[in-house]
């Protein structure tokens, strides 16, 4: 058998490849080559086999390490030009079970240092292009070739993907998950602290080693305390905070909103419009009819405080003044045309100044933009009442019982509307096709959210803390569950005073 070597025909070119070759013994045409030494190559590939088949070891199976190492020996042996016709007639020639074989062949009848020449050329020409690498899932930042994750339908480094428990690198082929979290296995068994719903973590242990969490009642919406003092967005409107995943609307005033009361949102004037027709009517109905053509306007909260600066009276609604009953001559900034949405925040606001003239006691009414329908609703139904009080002749009562009224006014509304939006979806829309709510701003068929804000606008009446709308409402409300709307107004009007 022929011996290919790598070294037998070294040194038989000189130059470099631009070079004129002038060494001796080259061979011009690869027909004198197939001849003579294809017999040799096949002989090897027999004995090969043959030994191979005596040992009971499959000589197929590697492909792609005998290939290379088969185009190494040739390259050596038969470099330049010669070498890819040569190459070309051992692919033609043989089949790529026998190529397999010849290079197992080729293999042994090379020394140790071939072997090595061979396993570089196998290295180089398996070398792909770099791979495409991506996002680390923990870090957020760029993988660069190294120590590489691929787990939960994600990327990442190493050292990113880390126990949500213990906050270590998980190690360990096995591990468990909770929702979007990674524990070790040892870590998920044990009892862990509640998760924050703001910031997503673990509710940390206070000094005294005891887990101190802060809890919205009604939402219950779960928090780290320190939540109270960071500064953490809530919305204005149903006063969930912020989350980290779910990040809220900034209004021009500073006020956040979250998506969900923004879908029932009021922007403007003219669209409140159609709910103050529908809040006119429900007074209607208590036979409390406001004779008198009230102006009712949507402002901004720079609108609101400048005009309850020049209110002698003050009455306004709630802690925050969400609504105004002016009684004095102002010119006050209304909305004429709400923002619009782009690019996730709001612009285009258009605003306009209106004066407002004394016709009779009370000017106008004045609600903050930017609050869901029922929000919107229950102030005006508040302020309502006050124009109410002042037009009939209730001067110089105590902020309880002139707050505590229209507390119970507002909430007899808000009732009004939980009821309507319970009742069958055949109720719904007969009673959104009645002329009284036809035409009411944002109102037809409730999300189940919107019904739920619903029940939480109620639920804050009922339990406020203050010593006026809290107070004043409880004891108003268990005034008209025991003697009516009727008389306990007449009791008030000459006492100044609920009735017991």
């Amino acid at each position: 058998m022929k011996d290919f070597k790598g070294s037998s025909h070294r040194g038989q070119y000189h130059g470099n490849y631009a070079d004129e070759r002038i060494g001796d013994g080259a061979r011009s045409s690869v027909d004198e080559w197939t001849v003579i030494e294809k017999e040799d190559l096949e002989c090897a590939v027999a004995m090969s086999l043959s030994e191979q088949d005596q040992n009971g070891t499959n000589v197929i199976g590697k492909l792609h390490e005998e290939d290379e190492q088969l185009a190494k020996a040739l390259q050596e042996s038969y470099p330049f030009a010669e070498d890819e016709q040569l190459a070309k007639a051992l692919q033609e020639s043989c089949p790529s079970v026998e190529d397999e074989l010849l290079a197992k062949a080729l293999q042994e009848s090379c020394p140790s240092e071939e072997d090595e020449l061979l396993a570089k050329a196998l290295h180089e020409s398996l070398l792909e292009s770099p791979p495409q690498y991506g996002i680390c899932a923990g870090c957020n930042t760029e993988i660069s070739p190294g120590k590489i994750l691929r787990c939960m339908d994600a990327i990442w480094h190493a050292e990113c993907f880390r126990c949500h428990a213990s906050n270590l690198p998980i190690k360990d082929r096995e591990f468990s998950t909770s929702g979007k979290h990674r524990f070790h296995k040892s870590c998920h068994k044990k009892p862990h602290p509640p998760i924050c719903d703001v910031c997503k973590n673990f509710i940390p242990k206070n000094s005294a080693g005891l887990i101190e969490c802060r809890e919205r009642p009604f939402w219950k919406q779960q928090f780290c305390p320190s939540h109270e003092h960071d500064r953490t967005p809530q919305c204005c409107s149903c006063e969930r905070m912020e989350t980290r995943d779910r990040k809220y609307l900034l209004l021009d005033d500073g006020r956040k909103l979250c998506l969900e009361c923004l879908d029932s949102a009021v922007m403007d004037t003219n669209e409140c419009q159609p709910l103050y027709i529908e809040i006119q009517n429900f007074y209607e109905g208590l036979h409390m009819k406001v004779e008198q053509k009230i102006p009712m306007l949507l402002v901004q909260r720079q609108a609101l405080n400048v005009a309850m600066d020049g209110e002698k009276n003050g009455h306004h609604h709630m802690r925050e003044t969400r609504g105004l009953c002016l009684s004095e001559e102002q010119t006050v900034t209304t909305i004429s045309r709400g923002p619009r949405m782009a690019d996730n925040q709001f612009i285009d606001m258009i605003t306009e100044p209106r004066r407002l003239i004394r016709r009779c006691e009370v000017t106008a009414i004045l609600v903050l933009y930017g609050l869901p329908r029922l929000l919107t609703g229950s102030i005006l139904a508040h302020e309502m009442m006050h124009a109410w009080l002042r037009l009939k002749g209730y001067p110089n009562l105590s902020p309880e019982v002139e707050e505590g009224i229209c507390q119970v006014l507002a909430h007899m509304w808000m009732e009004s509307e939980i009821l309507s939006a319970s009742g069958s979806d055949v109720a719904s829309s007969s009673s959104s096709s009645s002329p009284s709510s036809s035409s009411s701003s944002k109102k037809g068929k409730r999300s189940e959210f919107e019904k739920k804000l619903g029940e939480f606008f109620k639920h804050q009446i009922e339990t406020d803390e203050t010593s006026a709308y809290g107070d004043g409402f409880r004891k108003g409300n268990e005034a008209v569950l025991k003697y009516g709307l009727e008389t306990t107004l007449k009791h008030i009007q000459m006492t100044k005073n609920f009735p017991y």
